[in-house]
């Protein structure tokens, strides 16, 4: 199912948390929670995995993380380095981040330089309610 411009507002938004691959049964942990968190985003991504998103106190594996970010929130490579501190290997991290134009908005640029530097690929980048988008992070597979 995709959302459609004309269709129900929030649509989008209410099957966000299918189209961003959460699954129930996953354990995600949330960083970088703030009052201007899409609070329909974060019940979509519950409702997906069917439990209560785990904090950055969990202290246990986790299978994704949402890492909400702005623009001022501070050094990006270092958040994404701390968001890999509880994730499973193949885990990913989701990004989300204000949309263009809007305050906190970041730069995609800052992503793209960011998420290598903290050894992350970038794979996806999606509009995932009115006013948030959410990149893919994932740690670029090593031969061993």
């Amino acid at each position: 199912m995709s959302a459609t411009a004309g269709g129900p507002e929030g649509t989008a938004t209410q099957s966000a948390g299918s189209r961003l691959g959460f699954k129930s049964g996953m354990v995600v942990q949330e960083l970088g929670w703030d009052e201007d968190a899409d609070d329909d985003l974060r019940m979509a991504i519950e409702d997906a995995i069917d439990a209560d998103m785990v904090d950055g106190e969990y202290g246990n594996v986790v299978d994704s993380v949402v890492l909400w970010w702005r623009d001022d929130d501070g050094d990006l490579v270092d958040a994404l380095v701390d968001a890999l501190t509880d994730l499973v290997s193949g885990g990913v991290i989701w990004l989300l981040c204000p949309k263009v134009g809007r305050p906190g908005a970041v730069d995609p640029a800052d992503i793209a330089e960011a998420a290598p530097v903290a050894g992350l690929a970038t794979t996806t980048t999606m509009a995932v309610s009115k006013e948030w988008s959410a990149t893919r992070l994932v740690a670029p597979k090593t031969p061993r």
